[in-house]
């Protein structure tokens, strides 16, 4: 598969050259670079990318816990017995 790009003079030399230095002055160093390249910026810009929440966030929260037949402070208790169950199941991993 192909894809032809246009780049300015200056970026296109530098290109090369960096190319050419880093895999070699064979066939395939532009195609090995630029695929490096492409590789890297989509990692970054995948990476950078936020996900927006669009509406309010109270309600969504709320519409989450609308099955949820337990009061907050017992909801407390149970995350605190959940999070000392995984802090004992990694020591014991660890060791």
């Amino acid at each position: 598969m192909s894809i032809r790009i246009i780049l300015g003079e200056g970026l296109e030399r530098r290109f090369r050259e960096l190319a050419m230095r880093r895999f070699g002055y064979g066939k395939g160093a532009l195609s090995k670079a630029a695929a490096e390249a492409i590789t890297n910026w989509l990692q970054q810009s995948q990476a950078s990318e936020k996900i927006e929440f669009v509406g309010d966030p109270v309600e969504a929260i709320l519409g989450l816990l609308s099955d949820v037949d337990v009061d907050s402070v017992e909801l407390q208790h149970r995350a605190v017995e959940m999070w000392r169950l995984k802090v004992l199941r990694d020591a014991s991993n660890r060791h």
